[in-house]
C-alpha cells in the first residue's frame, strides 16, 4: 500500500528515515528499514536513507502488507477501564510484561489483547498486533491504553509525540523530599556499565535522550514520600531514574537503590519490585476529537503500605 506526502517547510532538511517514521506512524527502524529495501521514493527516484528532503519534495512510501503476529493469542483477563471501535484502556496489574520478549515470550498484555481484540489490531510496523504505542514496566501497575487500528495508532503516537497525552503516575519514594513540588530535567540514556540499568547521562556518546518529570508531594511520612508524577517525556525507567538522581529511590526498587530499609524488609509481601503506578491518563479520542481522562485506584498493595507509614506516623505523635 502506497502512501505520499509533500515535504513542508518545518520538515525540510530532516532525515527521510526520521521523516517517514514521523508521517507514517512506523518505528525509526522500521523505517529506516524500508528505506533500505527501496520502499521510500523521493520524487520517484529511490535515494538514501540520509537522504534530505527539500520543501515541496513528493515522498512515496510503500508499507509492508501486514503480516500475522508471532505472537499467540491467549485468554488471559484484563481489567478494562474503556473500550471502543478505535482503543482500549487498561489497568495493567503488577508482574505484567507488556510487550513478548526474551525471557517473556507469553502472558504478557499483548498476548491478552491478541485473544480479546480478536481482527480488530493495528498493523502499524507491518505485523498484526493490538497498537502498542506506550509502555510501563513489569513491576509497575495502571493505566495504558492502545491503538486498534492504525488510524488510532498514528493519532495516538503524534499525541506522545508532542506532549498532548497526559501521563500521571504516583509513587512512594524512599526519604522525605525537601521541596513539595519540583521539576527535574536531567537527560537518560542507557548505563554505561550496567545494561538493564538506565541512568542520568549527557554524554552524547551514550545516546541519552531529554527527560523531564514534574513532581508534587501527596503526603509526607517521614522516612518515605507519597508523590505525583507527571512525565513530559517518556523515556524507559523515567521515574525510577529520576526519582534516585536526586536521592530518593522508590520503595522497593533495588535496581535504583531502594529496597533497604527496615520497613520496606519488614514488608515484603507488599512489595514486588518498585512501587509505582500509573493512576491518571488524559488524551484526545483518535477519532473524534474529544478530551478524555481515565483514572486508576491504587493497587490493594501500595494501599496496604502507605496505610501501615499513616499508623506508624499516627503512632509516633500520640
Amino acid at each position: 500500500m502506497s502512501e505520499t506526502f509533500e515535504v513542508l517547510l518545518l520538515d525540510a532538511g530532516k532525515r527521510l528515515d526520521a521523516l517517514v517514521s514521523e508521517k507514517s506512524g512506523a518505528t525509526r527502524s522500521q523505517a529506516t528499514r524500508w528505506v533500505e529495501e527501496g520502499r521510500v521514493r523521493v520524487n520517484r527516484q529511490t535515494v538514501g536513507k540520509s537522504f534530505r528532503p527539500k520543501e515541496g519534495d513528493v515522498v512515496e512510501y510503500d508499507k509492508p502488507e501486514a503480516q500475522p503476529s508471532k505472537s499467540e493469542a491467549q485468554k488471559i483477563p484484563l481489567d478494562i477501564v474503556y473500550e471502543d471501535r478505535d482503543i482500549i484502556v487498561i489497568n495493567k496489574p503488577v508482574g505484567m510484561v507488556v510487550h513478548p520478549a526474551p525471557g517473556n515470550p507469553d502472558n504478557t498484555l499483548v498476548n491478552a489483547l491478541l485473544y480479546h481484540c480478536g481482527d480488530s489490531l493495528s498493523g502499524i510496523g507491518g505485523e498484526k498486533r493490538p497498537g502498542i504505542v506506550h509502555r510501563i514496566d513489569k513491576e509497575t501497575s495502571g493505566l495504558l491504553v492502545a491503538a486498534k487500528n492504525d488510524a488510532a495508532h498514528l493519532s495516538l503516537a503524534a499525541q506522545i509525540k508532542e506532549h498532548g497525552v497526559r501521563r500521571i503516575y504516583y509513587a512512594l519514594v524512599v526519604g522525605n523530599l525537601s521541596s513539595d513540588e519540583g521539576t527535574i530535567d536531567r537527560p537518560i540514556g542507557r548505563h554505561p556499565v550496567q545494561r538493564k540499568k538506565m541512568a542520568v547521562i549527557s554524554d552524547p556518546v551514550h545516546r541519552s535522550r531529554s527527560a523531564v518529570t514534574h513532581y508534587k508531594v501527596m503526603e509526607r511520612f517521614g522516612d518515605f514520600t507519597f508523590v505525583r508524577c507527571e512525565l513530559e517525556t517518556g523515556r524507559t525507567h523515567q521515574i525510577r531514574v529520576h526519582m534516585a538522581s536526586i536521592g530518593h529511590p522508590l520503595a522497593g526498587d533495588e535496581l535504583y537503590g531502594g529496597n533497604h530499609t527496615r520497613f520496606e524488609k519488614e514488608n515484603k509481601q507488599w512489595i514486588t519490585g518498585q512501587c509505582l503506578h500509573a493512576g491518571e491518563l488524559r488524551l484526545k479520542h483518535p477519532m473524534t476529537g474529544e478530551d478524555m481522562v481515565f483514572r486508576a485506584d491504587l493497587p490493594a498493595e501500595m494501599t496496604v503500605l502507605i496505610e501501615k507509614l499513616q499508623k506508624k506516623g499516627a503512632a509516633a505523635h500520640s
